[in-house]
């Protein structure tokens, strides 16, 4: 490396470069904007190179909105300038919204506005006043990021003019695609478009052709479409297939030394029929004063290392992505479903949290440690609840050398499950699904899930080792990521407390309701009618979990401290955390750990973000595969329950089939209806007929709209 170049990478870092936050400062104190000579003559920057690597620190805080830069040349601060920086959501009539980083309510965004904008691009908007529906009006300043490069949809021709229109029918506008982009793609054809040209204020956007999907109708492509419409990753870069040839598919003897050794000990993973890896083994016994549990995590951290290309890779999907009979891993198989995975009867590396729990459920003391395994045996749910629940003999003679064991784990888990609702354990009752598909890859059957205290007795192991992982960790300083659940919005309390008030209930805990509050109410209500309208309205008062460097603890759970810690295999903060732990463990001197704040807060951000895509991307195949089910059942009746109202009418949820359609607000008896959104319900004004939140009704399949993912009801009887 030349002298020069040194210079240079050196001044970039040099103590004479103003961090973003001394910009901030001076720019707060100085109370209007600045130039850029300004600026560097303020803070006292001399250095040629250091004067150039702020021109640099300017350029990236104004494309990631802290800074604007007026038409003279001046930084200022947004917050300073009524402009505000955010994540656009669109709407599929044109119009859209900022919701602003900083939170204090979206900004509206007329269709005009929208032209040079799609859902889900960064943008800077000016606040331009209040508009006659009361709104916060805002107007284009900048874009900041585009985040569609790719959009799916379907080709449509009209004369010489060919266009896509996207899936996602929050992405308003067509895709204007030129011949020579056609690709040999026709009329009907779900197609992958890269956009060429963003959209302008007096131009669509321009695009071509890169992947035919297959054609209207064709079976089994709903998780294709979904794939590419949220973008996910889903092919292994060669750099990731490279670095993956010097794996086997057993663990390497030489890993073992400096390890404890578990191998003698029953450790058994408890999963589903169909699950592949298993990240997760669990061990107990019983000692004079309690327990002690072995909650062993296979040891990602030990073959994924930092800045390699598979964790590049990992850190971009986030997660694992399950879809019906699909699974997009966060791991390439070598790792997910062999190495990592603690199958039975072979050695595997983990790293194991030790839990000595008294007899009232609490963990008196912990700890984590590098271990080597040999799972005894992998059971199911089924199995588990037919030993220790339905007492089967011919399933305990099976398993009958483990049976101690898994008679201990089942007595701790009662005694952790009672000392968890002492505290405020919220059960609220849920109906998971699970899609039985026929040879063609559609759905022939949509049937309950049922969950037993073999699934709660894992979750409450998994549950007190990510404690533990975030009470071990919070101690030691280092930035990691939490997982958090903050508490409901005041203004979510107030709509519930005035819902409850109608039927004569309180949501104790003043202004600020804790788990135990919302989980006394829960138990109040379970005899009555309304109690699952109840625990729907709790559950919709409360926000998503996130993953964040600052503790602020897991509402829903009750947890002061918590983290995820148990499945490295399908989601990176796992990972991250795993890395911490190591380094704790190995604390090496002169050994720096690798993240600070900074780089976890937006790792953060980031892993949120592919938590929720792939959620909304396994909810949209989902959603496609049932209106595919629900085709041929047009002119059927079924009876459903009101799974949400609004001003445009209810939505239902049929029985036995567990698929939501619309009833229009039209095609409900003839009146004028009122939206009451605290009360959840639309009441007539000459019939007083009221639609409310879990109100049963029956209804009629009348129409399924494959293109835009819609089922629509009418009811059986109408006045």
């Amino acid at each position: 490396m030349n002298k020069k170049k040194n210079t240079r990478e050196n001044s970039k870092n040099s103590p004479l470069v103003p961090e973003r936050q001394q910009i901030m400062d001076f720019l707060q104190s100085c109370g209007k904007p600045r130039t850029r000579q300004h600026i560097t003559d303020a803070l006292g920057v001399i250095d040629k190179d250091a004067r150039r690597a702020l021109g640099r620190r300017l350029m990236a805080m104004t494309q990631e909105g802290q800074l604007v830069c007026n038409r003279r040349g001046g930084y200022g601060l947004i917050v300073k300038m009524d402009l505000f920086r955010g994540r656009v959501i669109g709407h599929p009539d044109g119009y859209g919204f900022l919701v602003p980083d900083e939170g204090g309510g979206d900004l509206f965004l007329s269709a005009r506005e929208m032209r040079s904008l799609l859902h889900g691009d960064r943008a800077l908007v000016r606040l331009v006043g209040i508009d006659r529906r009361g709104r916060r009006e805002g107007a284009l300043v900048e874009v900041l990021d585009r985040a569609n490069h790719r959009v799916v949809g379907r080709l449509y021709q009209e004369g010489n003019i060919s266009f896509v229109v996207p899936d996602n029918r929050r992405i308003h506008q067509d895709i204007l695609i030129p011949p020579e982009h056609l690709n040999g793609a026709v009329r009907g054809q779900f197609v992958i478009t890269e956009l060429i040209t963003q959209p302008e204020k007096h131009m669509r956007p321009v695009g071509r052709i890169t992947e035919i999907i297959g054609d209207h109708l064709q079976a089994g492509m709903a998780v294709d479409i979904a794939i590419r419409a949220h973008e996910l990753p889903y092919d292994w870069p060669e750099e990731v297939l490279s670095e993956c040839k010097q794996f086997r598919t057993d663990s390497n003897g030489q890993d073992f030394h400096s390890r404890e050794d578990l191998r003698a000990l029953p450790l058994v993973t408890i999963d589903g029929e169909d699950a592949r890896d298993f990240d997760d083994a669990v061990y107990c016994e019983k000692q004079d004063q309690g327990w002690r549990l072995l909650v062993a995590i296979a040891d990602v951290s030990h073959y994924v290392l930092p800045g390699s290309a598979l964790d590049t890779e990992a850190a971009l999907r986030g997660t694992s992505i399950y879809f019906p009979q699909r699974v997009i891993p966060m791991l390439p198989e070598i790792l997910s479903n062999e190495l990592c995975s603690l199958k039975p009867d072979v050695e595997r590396l983990c790293l194991v949290c030790e839990l000595h729990i008294n007899r009232k459920g609490k963990a008196k003391h912990f700890r984590f440690f590098e271990g080597v395994i040999r799972s005894a045996a992998r059971l199911t749910y089924t199995e588990v609840a037919s030993i220790l629940i339905e007492k089967k003999a011919t399933t305990r003679k099976k398993y009958r050398t483990l049976i101690p064991c898994l008679e201990d784990l089942y007595t701790l888990f009662t005694v952790l499950q009672a000392r968890r609702r002492r505290h405020g354990l919220i059960d609220f009752s849920s109906v998971e699904t699970r899609l039985e598909f026929d040879e063609k890859g559609r759905i022939a059957d949509i049937r309950p899930l049922a969950r037993n205290d073999a699934h709660r007795m894992i979750e409450e192991f998994m549950l007190a080792a990510n404690v533990a992982a975030g009470e071990y960790l919070q101690a030691s300083k280092l930035s990691i990521l939490y997982r958090i659940h903050d508490t409901p919005k005041q203004e979510k309390l107030d709509d519930v407390r005035a819902f409850l008030g109608e039927l004569g209930l309180v949501l104790s805990g003043s202004e600020e309701p804790t788990a135990m509050d919302y989980a006394h109410l829960v138990e109040t209500v379970q005899k009555r009618d309304d109690a699952h309208l109840i625990e729907t309205i709790l559950l919709r008062s409360m926000p998503l979990a996130v993953y964040s460097p600052d503790n602020a603890g897991h509402f829903g759970l009750g947890f002061p401290v918590y983290t995820h810690f148990t499945s490295p295999i399908r989601r990176y903060p796992d990972l991250l955390v795993h890395r911490a732990i190591r380094y704790l463990i190995r604390a090496k001197p002169g050994k720096s750990y690798p993240y600070d704040k900074e780089a976890m807060h937006l790792l953060g951000e980031h892993c949120s973000m592919t938590e929720r895509r792939a959620e909304d991307a396994s909810r949209d195949a989902i959603q496609r595969l049932k209106c595919e089910f629900m085709q041929d059942r047009v002119g059927e009746t079924f009876n459903g329950t009101i799974s949400s109202v609004t001003s445009f009418g209810i939505f239902v949820e049929l029985d036995g089939v567990y698929v939501e359609g619309l009833v229009h607000i039209t095609a409900l008896p003839a009146d004028y209806y009122h939206f009451d959104p605290v009360g959840h319900r639309l009441r007539g004004e000459r019939t007083a007929k009221l639609f409310r939140l879990a109100n049963r009704v029956r209804v009629v399949v009348t129409r399924v709209d494959l293109d835009d993912r819609k089922i629509d009801f009418e009811l059986a009887e109408k006045a």
